[in-house]
């Protein structure tokens, strides 16, 4: 065969292989159910409404991604929906924490969060006690005292039983010798409001999730449970500056439902890779106080087993 033959042969099966690859990469063929493991208007619903409008604004995906609240149950509706989905490569979650704890508190569920398939770490989620402004309370300190004078009256509301919110207020009450009447509601929408209204005396809401009702001076932050100070609230100390060496973030992380095929995990895998490196969910991170953390398939993997880990050991501190 000539030289100019064996060309024209190769240019042929590269553009046959090329073809193929183009035919064969997965993209999705319809709306992405976006189910979010809490109610509106809390930090996951926020997030997940923010990615929604950061990739239909990029045209990043040929379908759209659809909220879909599933906060029921410290979300094992959530949990329950993605595990039981009859179209894995089309149903996509938001997480918090209660992906590790609602499994482990209903094992009568029989969730195996490590059949889900890792999509993307988008980064993690700090922790601020806040109060009304008029309670008078403008220090930790003073807080402390007032919940002690309440004698068991002093009453918290936070997204959920036995998950984030909860497992915090129990570590103020078992950390500091108090008592607190505890509250769950399906998500840290409803908490922040109902602080705002004084349905409920302080909680432990995320920045994003106060930040509205912050701004408009209704809450006083008095400490946060990060390793650092928050911009957000520069002036509030954390935790561990007034002698206690804890920390504690949720998770914001998106995965896929059990069964997804490899061709769609790597495809959201992209997708969620593009909006984490965009300049507005840069933004976002910084304006709403989230500490970024990236993390590949492999790596979220060995972290789900770390968190796992860890709130067994919270929840069996508060079982106590």
């Amino acid at each position: 065969m000539s030289l100019r033959k064996k060309i024209a042969a190769a240019t042929v099966g590269l553009v046959a292989l090329s073809s193929a690859g183009i035919a064969n990469a997965w993209e999705p063929t319809k709306p992405i159910d976006f189910v979010i493991m809490a109610g509106a208007g809390g930090g996951a619903d926020q997030i997940a409404r923010f990615i929604q409008s950061v990739a239909e604004k990029g045209k990043m995906t040929p379908r759209p991604l659809i909220p879909n609240n599933k906060g029921g149950g410290s979300g094992a509706e959530a949990l329950i929906a993605l595990n039981t989905s009859k179209d894995p490569d089309h149903t996509i979650l938001v997480t918090l924490n209660s992906f590790f704890t609602t499994p482990l508190r209903q094992p009568n569920l029989g969730i195996d969060i490590g059949t889900f398939t890792p999509v993307a770490m988008m980064g993690v989620d700090p922790f601020v006690l806040w109060v009304h402004k008029d309670r008078g309370i403008n220090t930790f300190e003073d807080w402390q005292s007032k919940v002690k004078e309440a004698d068991g009256e002093w009453v918290m509301g936070g997204t959920g039983k036995g998950q984030e919110d909860s497992l915090v207020t129990t570590w103020l009450e078992q950390n500091y010798g108090m008592k607190i009447k505890y509250i769950p509601y399906k998500g840290g929408g409803a908490v922040a409001k109902d602080l705002a209204g004084q349905q409920i005396m302080s909680s432990v809401n995320n920045p994003s999730e106060a930040k509205g009702f912050y701004q408009n001076g209704d809450v006083v932050p008095l400490v946060s449970f990060s390793d650092e100070r928050l911009p957000l609230v520069a002036d509030v100390p954390t935790v561990k500056e007034l002698g206690k060496d804890f920390s504690y973030y949720n998770q914001r992380a998106v995965v896929g439902a059990p069964g997804m095929s490899d061709e769609a995990a790597a495809y959201y895998q992209n997708l969620f890779k593009e909006i984490y490196d965009s300049e507005e969910w840069q933004g976002y991170m910084a304006s709403e106080s989230l500490s970024p953390l990236w993390m590949d398939a492999a790596e979220q993997k060995t972290y789900w087993q770390t968190q796992v880990d860890r709130h067994k050991e919270l929840l069996a501190k508060m079982a106590k």
